[in-house]
């Protein structure tokens, strides 16, 4: 799924429970590979013969500079989320294979990277496919779609406070404690946010965790699974699509393409509220995410130029001071601002 590092011994306890659920005999051989790339979770390829599969375990304190504590029950919410995906995609989420609660593990099969790039390293690359991005908005949308209304699922993704540590206080919050002069703003956003649920959201549907399989995009990384406001994830991923735009100058008529893509494929599935409300949330969380990826507590590796920070700070906050309506004109403004910009995008 990811660039795998060297291999390693691995824990008994890992061993074990590959054993206990059947997934590799007592006296098989196994390779275990670290997977790299994430900061909340370890990740192991793990080569059986003539197998291979990956197991994942939530880590209490993520990998990043800033101190950030997750509850590791996030890995159960991670893997019913994947099972409710699979009934009604089974091609765009990896197989769930076996789960063990206690120990914050779970087992999914293994996607070959030659055959499932991951999305992130394809846009870095310069191959930006509005069509990519239209088949995600529409697998997003049709997720969100089977969710809605469902009381079950509200009362299994009760997920508050893991969404709260994972999501509202490291991006929104830290955010707001980073710009005083916009606090009330973003404050008011983290309420609304926190108090909306109306269905299944993923919570990090970003390119670096999304694959471009064969039979479309493939989902990974549902740990901050929360029953809530769908806007977050329609926003979460056309934040990536215009902050690329910054670092891959050649392709950022397609990049653009690609967030009206992905936004109208996804606005076509809504059907559990008017569509202008969804995406007046959306619109104001957009500017939010752009501002939290160069000042909250997970900014992106990629903005190590400083004229691209100040870029997106000035976009940003003055969509805060003065919302738009609809995310296609988040969407316009971003393009008009680059296109005045004398520097930013052309700096490589």
């Amino acid at each position: 799924m990811s660039r795998t590092s060297a291999q390693v011994t691995p824990e008994s306890a890992l061993s074990d429970f590959l054993t206990a659920h059947k997934l590799a005999g007592p006296e098989e051989a196994a390779r275990w590979t670290p997977l790299t790339g994430g900061v909340s979770s370890d990740l192991w390829r793990v080569d059986l013969p003539g197998r291979s599969l990956c197991v994942k375990r939530a880590l209490a304190k993520l990998k990043v500079a800033a101190d950030w504590q997750a509850p590791v029950s996030r890995n159960a919410h991670e893997w019913a989320w994947m099972r409710f995906a699979s009934r009604h995609r089974p091609d765009s989420v990896p197989q769930p294979l076996a789960h063990d609660p206690e120990a914050g593990l779970f087992a999914m099969t293994f996607l070959p990277p030659e055959r499932y790039p991951v999305w992130k390293a394809r846009l870095l690359d310069g191959q930006a496919d509005p069509a990519t991005a239209a088949a995600v908005g529409e697998l997003l949308g049709t997720l969100h779609a089977a969710s809605a209304g469902d009381g079950a699922l509200a009362a299994e993704f009760a997920t508050d406070d893991n969404f709260h540590a994972l999501r509202v206080e490291p991006y929104l919050l830290a955010t707001a404690a980073a710009h005083p002069g916009l606090r009330d703003v973003l404050q008011k956003l983290a309420d609304r946010t926190a108090a909306t649920h109306l269905v299944l959201v993923h919570g990090d549907v970003s390119p670096k965790n999304i694959l471009v399989g064969p039979s479309g995009p493939v989902l990974l990384d549902a740990e901050c699974a929360w029953y809530g406001d769908p806007a977050f994830d329609l926003a979460f991923c056309v934040n990536h699509l215009l902050l690329k735009c910054l670092v891959v100058p050649g392709s950022r008529a397609d990049l653009l393409r690609s967030a009206r893509a992905l936004t109208e494929q996804y606005v076509r599935c809504v059907d559990w509220e008017p569509r202008s409300s969804l995406e007046a949330r959306a619109a104001s969380l957009l500017p939010t995410l752009l501002l939290a990826r160069v000042d909250g507590k997970s900014p992106v590796e990629y903005l190590t130029d400083e004229g691209h920070v100040r870029f997106v700070r000035t976009v940003a906050s003055a969509l805060l001071r003065a919302p738009v309506p609809a995310v296609a004109d988040v969407v316009d403004t971003w393009a008009n601002e680059l296109g005045r910009a004398t520097g930013p995008g052309d700096r490589r």
